[in-house]
């Protein structure tokens, strides 16, 4: 008698628990892993998440895949840690000039000293047109590209790691560092921990994962080719820096500040950031923030003895310096306000 195969979970399962549910992240993992590039995102008004061409090798070919399921962070319960655990939390600042760094850009130095050094040969980042503040997902393997594109995202426009499979499958690079929000970083982090044979290419090729503090994510047709033209009449191409810090704060390139309630933007957040409880990413080897840092300082948690290396890498390469107090206080009571809001 033959043995019965395992049956695998398919793209169907994943609509049905995470599309249809209004959970999905908009992360890309899902795109990214696609062994059959059929699962792809809209932009645009129906983009809370991906699409899909119908044609699944699990489902219509009877061949085991699921690898989109295997990596998807809406499928396990969200943490309820408000730090998680770390090796040390520290401030940190490049040690070189970094013409648009958001706070004290060292996520940019430690990316950056990565890179010169061969400890990864590729980063896989989310970059922004300053005309229209429009992301993009990028593939970055010079340091000087990367420091010209420094600067913190919050509008959502395609999947963030939507260049991953451009990185692991096209360029085959062998040391990628992945930077994202929480709900990337447990995409990846479930990618570096899966046996499944289909994943196997991004567990080999992944070395690094960054991840980057995050109340939540905004639609970028909603926020700024919506709200912000439309109500505040803000052009985008005159936007310096966007951060989030319990406000949204905007400083334009002369140096007006705008500070926008979170709450009056709220029409603008991704539907599945609601459900999310990760403020401060951990899964992630190093998580960043401008949250509990003085002015001009990034609040390193490092998590990892991979985080750990590559930061004592940049420190005695001279492109970051660390040390300061960080006020864990305020980075708690974001992660709490966070964690709250999906019990609402």
């Amino acid at each position: 008698m033959a043995e019965k195969k395992p049956i695998s979970k398919n793209y169907f399962d994943l609509k049905s628990k995470v599309w249809d549910t209004g959970l999905c992240s908009g992360c890309g993992a899902c795109v990214a892993v696609c062994p059959a590039d059929a699962l792809y995102f809209e932009t645009g008004g129906d983009s809370t998440h991906p699409k899909s061409n119908d044609y699944c090798k699990a489902a219509i070919d009877d061949v085991p895949c699921g690898a989109c399921y295997e990596v998807c962070p809406r499928l396990d319960e969200e943490p309820s840690s408000l730090l998680g655990d770390y090796l040390k939390i520290t401030a940190g600042k490049a040690e070189f000039d970094i013409p648009r760094k958001q706070n004290g850009g060292a996520v940019t130095a430690i990316l950056a000293n990565a890179l010169d050094t061969g400890l990864v040969d590729a980063v896989v980042t989310v970059t922004e047109d300053p005309w229209t503040l429009k992301p993009h997902s990028m593939v970055i393997t010079r340091s000087e590209a990367l420091i010209s594109q420094a600067g913190s995202r919050y509008n959502w426009w395609v999947p963030l790691v939507f260049s991953l499979k451009e990185a692991v499958i096209d360029k085959k690079y062998r040391n990628i560092a992945v930077v994202g929000v929480p709900c990337v970083v447990q995409a990846v982090r479930k990618m570096l921990e899966t046996d499944h044979q289909l994943v196997q290419p991004y567990k080999k090729s992944i070395r690094f994962v960054l991840g980057l503090f995050c109340t939540e994510n905004f639609d970028y047709e909603k926020l700024i080719a919506g709200k912000l033209k439309s109500e505040y009449a803000l052009e985008p191409m005159k936007v310096n820096r966007i951060d989030v810090k319990g406000k949204f704060e905007i400083t334009l390139d002369d140096g007006t500040q705008y500070m926008i309630p979170l709450d009056e933007l709220e029409d603008t957040v991704r539907p599945g950031c609601v459900v999310c409880t990760d403020f401060t990413a951990l899964e992630a080897d190093i998580s960043a923030g401008s949250v509990g840092s003085p002015d001009g300082y990034t609040t390193l948690v490092v998590r990892t003895p991979v985080g750990q290396h590559l930061i004592d890498s940049a420190v005695s390469n001279g492109k970051l310096s660390v040390g300061g107090e960080v006020s864990l206080g305020i980075i708690e009571k974001l992660a709490k306000k966070k964690m709250a809001r999906k019990q609402e």
